[in-house]
């Protein structure tokens, strides 16, 4: 029926331009838009030239008075700041859109196109589109000032440490600070015996870095100050801030003897516990009942225990068989079988060992773990002598082993990789200290590839030196554990391209 309805065509009413005499649409001015704009320029009294300092080796702009903003080119930090800078200007017109136009980068130039709109004669709004340039002043910003007169001129200093034989807490540390680039303010970075000196030029950076650490470890930390100097005149006072930060000596895969009250605390956990996760909480694992608990930071450090065994006392050991004796457990997204196991350690054949393990569901006969002989052991622990007529297990396995298939890989690229920070090494070891680092390294890539929750919070990024043709063959028909490429991060580099349209409207 609706398409029998009669509709009366509407036509649109045009008049004539009173300048030019063409049609077009009726407006509040009654003149076309070619002659409108002849007639009125609103951008007329707004700057087209506006001068700004950047300091070149911090990278930042200075936003009057005194206040330094970091921005790269054509970052919408960057637009925002020169936007500002044109606010008086702004508030005579509307503004409409704005977005750069590309200049050499090395042309000390910036170009900015906005649109802006303005209400002209007799209510007719009008929009018009111009460019400003920025022209860039090089001048040091006061924090690059003091550093280039005195590298060591520091005002703040952290000192983080960690009580133990090797690094991989540190490697793994410094892969959660450049992903959350939690030390760029630092102006120094120093690797020490046991630890990394960062250096700060304000107080506030080294307190916000010390925050970061506290919510990723835990850490305990204390702070002094040193008076430098002091003006009587104006009263002022120059300090050095020192903040020394200490790290649990609680590392991943160590293996522990609860002392009787924290155990108490936790419910009778243990004694033998297996630390699995170490964020500002540490999360143990008793791999004969399989129960969890977490110990927050406030808690380790009012009892302060160290561990039992660490991961470079590991040994190896050859499956020979399993039997499982419990069904799937998971907890907290890690999966655990009971089983019992027949094992012995591959230097030493001359003796069988029956254990029960929390690996059933990984292992096989055949197979080689890693794990604590607690059989061979000299232990000379204050918190296990405590406990009396405890039976301690001839090993505990704590994950499967994989040497035997590296050999297989060994020399060849990861299709990943990580990256550092700008750190001055510490030279003064010699090169067995060297030779002791890269191989922890290797190590700590290794885990990165056997545990995907180990990576969950670090970013891995694709190695271009990486051939298409070894990257088919990531998996060679074993159980090899490697970095899926999904999880890969392209290294982003910043490559400029020309518009080279104006996409002015009219």
């Amino acid at each position: 029926m609706a398409s029998d309805m009669f509709v009366v065509p509407q036509t649109r009413g045009t008049v004539l331009c009173c300048k030019c005499g063409i049609s077009m649409a009726p407006n509040p001015a009654n003149m076309c838009v070619t002659c409108l704009r002849s007639e009125v320029d609103i951008t007329e009294g707004l700057r087209k030239h506006v001068t700004i300092m950047h300091c070149p080796d911090c990278d930042s702009y200075l936003q009057p008075p005194r206040t330094w903003i970091k921005a790269q080119l054509e970052s919408k930090e960057l637009l925002t700041f020169c936007v500002k800078r044109l606010e008086t200007d702004l508030k005579k017109v509307r503004l409409v859109n704005a977005e750069f136009i590309w200049t050499e980068p090395h042309s000390k130039r910036i170009k900015v196109k906005l649109k802006v709109q303005k209400e002209v004669i007799n209510g007719a709004i009008l929009e018009q589109s111009y460019v400003v340039e920025y022209v860039q002043q090089d001048n040091m910003c006061d924090s690059c000032t003091r550093f280039q007169a005195n590298p060591d001129q520091w005002v703040a200093s952290v000192q983080l440490r960690q009580r133990v034989s090797h690094r991989r807490t540190f490697f793994y540390l410094e892969q959660l600070i450049l992903k959350h680039d939690a030390a760029a303010h630092a102006i120094k970075i120093k690797q020490m015996d046991q630890g990394i000196d960062f250096f700060f030029a304000n107080r506030s950076h080294a307190v916000k870095f010390v925050e970061f650490l506290g919510k990723v470890a835990p850490t305990k930390s204390r702070h002094d100050k040193q008076l430098v100097s002091h003006d009587p005149k104006s009263n002022n006072y120059n300090y050095k801030y020192t903040f020394s930060v200490e790290i649990s000596p609680i590392c991943r895969e160590d293996l522990i003897c609860l002392p009787p009250k924290v155990a108490t605390s936790l419910g009778n956990l243990g004694p033998l516990v297996i630390c699995t996760k170490v964020t500002n909480n540490i999360t143990l694992l008793d791999p004969f009942t399989l129960r969890q608990c977490f110990l927050d930071t406030d808690q380790y450090w009012r009892h302060s225990f160290k561990s039992l065994l660490g991961s470079r006392q590991l040994v190896e050991y050859d499956v020979f068989n399993i039997e499982v004796v419990s069904p799937e457990y998971n907890l907290g997204g890690s999966k655990y079988v009971m089983a019992d196991a027949e094992v012995a350690r591959v230097s030493d054949y001359g003796k069988l060992f029956y254990i029960r393990t929390h690996l059933g569901h990984i292992l096989k006969p055949g197979d080689r773990a890693l794990g604590y002989d607690l059989y061979g052991a000299n232990s000379n622990d204050i918190e296990l002598d405590k406990y009396r007529g405890l039976v301690l297990p001839e090993a505990i396995l704590i994950k499967k082993s994989y040497e035997e298939k590296r050999q297989k890989k060994r020399g060849k690229p990861r299709p990943w990789k990580l990256k550092s920070l700008d750190m001055e090494l510490d030279e003064s070891k010699g090169r067995a200290n060297e030779q002791k680092l890269d191989t922890e390294y290797e190590e700590f890539l290794r885990d990165l590839e056997e545990n995907p929750e180990l990576r969950f919070n670090l970013s891995l990024y694709r190695n271009k030196d990486y051939q298409p043709s070894e990257m088919v063959s990531v998996s060679d028909g074993d159980d090899l554990p490697s970095v899926p490429l999904e999880e890969l991060l392209a290294d982003l580099e910043l490559s400029e391209q020309e518009d080279g349209e104006d996409s002015m409207r009219e």
